[in-house]
């Protein structure tokens, strides 16, 4: 799998000088004697948050560790960590993701940032929230025994006291999965590499949080001919058994430089 991070960092967007010719070459300063244009100004502390979405027992959950900070120590909270001056907000989520999870290469989508004057009691910090989606089953046994966190499913986090604006965080990334997940196969990055339809559905069931009619959905899917129909049978569940079934990404990509739209 390779890595990808997306963000909506608009930076690219700018207009961007390739050459210089000689004469503007002889008007740039040595840098000793460029001007500061930000002297006097104050800099503020910038974190990043992850949504760390996993796809656990037929429900959709979320990752969340118990915050070590007092007067909230104890509390659950997201994954986060601090920007160093040598790193970028897409870096830095990458790593805070890989340490607590130990997975290398995870799928990231940056969804706001938050700045209220008052959000940390404590001093002013700005953050910027991402969603991350992985796979569950890996990150199990390293997160029981190194740190102090848990997989919640969705349906259950309303009930637990999240530190600071971490619930509006939670929600907003959530809203917006569920947007984006309509429109682009994202959802297969919270599944295994093979599964049934029966998981497929129960998948998007979990994360539009509504049920999904079973024969309409299966036809919709197939239609697109983006999965790969295994010899292999789940056979747990009954006794004639389901296919496994497993996305073709490689195809996406084909069908993409074709003009297809993936619509759930």
């Amino acid at each position: 799998m390779l890595l990808r991070v997306e963000s909506k960092n608009t930076d690219s967007q700018l207009p961007v000088k390739l050459s210089m010719s000689a004469e503007d070459n002889a008007l740039l300063l040595p840098v000793s004697y460029a001007p500061h244009y930000h002297r006097g100004e104050i800099g503020l502390l910038h974190s990043v948050d992850c949504v760390v979405f996993g796809f656990h027992r037929n429900e959709l959950h979320v990752l969340l560790h118990r915050f070590p900070y007092e007067p909230l120590l104890g509390h659950w909270a997201l994954l986060g960590g601090f920007v160093r001056p040598e790193t970028g907000l897409d870096e830095t989520a990458l790593r805070t993701v890989q340490r607590l999870t130990g997975l290398p290469n995870v799928f990231l989508d940056q969804v706001s940032t938050f700045g209220s004057v008052d959000r940390v009691p404590s001093e002013r910090v700005i953050t910027t929230c991402f969603y991350a989606l992985i796979a569950v089953e890996p990150t199990l046994a390293q997160l029981s025994t190194e740190f102090e966190a848990t997989w919640h499913p969705i349906s259950r986090v309303s009930s637990l006291d999240l530190v600071y604006d971490h619930p509006q965080m939670l929600g907003k990334a959530l809203r917006q999965l569920r947007r984006r997940v309509r429109y682009q196969p994202i959802g297969f990055e919270l599944l295994p590499e093979k599964f049934t339809m029966t998981e497929l559905r129960q998948l998007y069931e979990s994360i539009l949080d509504r049920p999904l009619d079973k024969r309409n959905f299966t036809k919709k899917v197939m239609g697109m001919n983006l999965l790969e129909k295994l010899d292999e049978k789940q056979k747990e569940t009954s006794r004639r058994g389901a296919h496994y079934y497993r996305f073709d990404a490689r195809r996406y990509r084909d069908y993409q430089e074709q003009g297809f739209l993936f619509d759930l």
